[in-house]
């Protein structure tokens, strides 16, 4: 199944009521920053106080993921608010709902098998994989595009890539692998501050237990993803699938017999790239030049 998307037309995701739900999620973390650091906890006592992992507080004091109520009522009651995060419990749960993510009709059947996937695999060559994207990267890339989109338009889509991103600290979460091309750690995305602050975040995103992220460096002479980047992705109860993009032309790949084919070049590739703890080094190494 393929399909080619019109120019002028959305390219990947649309939101309804995207910016004040980003911007009410954004306020909530700030608050909650503010609180943590004045009863003098770090976000792993804060987490291990309540019941949630460092990765998890992280990302909603940085308004990359949904502030759970449950996660705010217990924030709220440890660090003594007042009643203040609580209160906004029932603020999120009202902007969850008007927070519905519109696809165009090329991209559903992907964006479906994704939110319900058991497994995703990614073979990046020149940007870093959606779901593993900052907001700064991600709206550097729709800035990009051509022809050219409007402001609302971009800051839309580049919150809704990061709503996508919730799956990877849901539970239970998918089992991803990632393998990027040492090129894309080296491409200036949005310049320098913010390609350093991808970097930063795919070694975090590299420490969640269910992420594996291995580097493809530019030594290798040759391997079986010259063809270009694609993903693999294994929703649950269900047999396996591809997806690649190129230019304009987006396919979902449902063949057995060509999903075997990518599945065997995966493999292939994946053995040549370094290993997870080699690929955290190498990053760390270029954070560091």
């Amino acid at each position: 199944m393929a399909a080619q998307s019109n120019p002028g037309a959305p390219t990947n995701e649309e939101t309804e009521g995207t910016d004040e739900v980003a911007d009410l999620f954004r306020a909530l973390g700030r608050q909650i920053r503010v609180a943590r650091e004045r009863a003098g906890l770090s976000r792993k006592e804060l987490g291990d106080r309540i019941g949630y992992g460092e990765e998890t507080i992280s990302s909603v004091e940085r308004g990359r993921r949904t502030p759970q109520p449950e996660l705010l009522v217990a924030v709220d009651r440890e660090l003594d608010c007042g009643g203040l995060l609580e209160a906004a419990a029932e603020d999120v749960e009202r902007a969850k709902s008007r927070r519905r993510v519109r696809h165009p009709e090329w991209f559903r059947d992907y964006a479906r098998l994704e939110a319900e996937a058991v497994e995703l695999c990614f073979y990046s060559t020149l940007t870093m994989p959606g779901l593993l994207q900052t907001r700064a990267y991600a709206q550097t890339l729709f800035t990009a595009r051509r022809p050219l989109l409007d402001e609302e338009t971009i800051e839309q889509r580049a919150a809704a890539r990061l709503d996508r991103q919730q799956i990877l600290t849901c539970w239970p979460p998918p089992m991803v692998t990632a393998l990027i091309e040492e090129s894309v750690l080296l491409r200036e995305i949005g310049g320098r501050a913010v390609q350093r602050e991808q970097m930063r975040h795919l070694l975090e995103m590299g420490r969640l237990r269910n992420v594996e992220i291995q580097v493809l460096p530019l030594k290798c002479e040759g391997h079986a993803g010259m063809e270009g980047p694609f993903v693999l992705l294994t929703p649950k109860g269900k047999p396996q699938v591809g997806y690649g993009e190129f230019q304009s032309v987006n396919r979902l790949i449902t063949d057995p017999e060509q999903v075997r084919m990518l599945a065997a070049r995966y493999g292939s590739i994946r053995g040549q790239a370094l290993n997870p703890a080699e690929s955290s080094a190498l990053i760390e190494k270029l954070l560091g030049d």
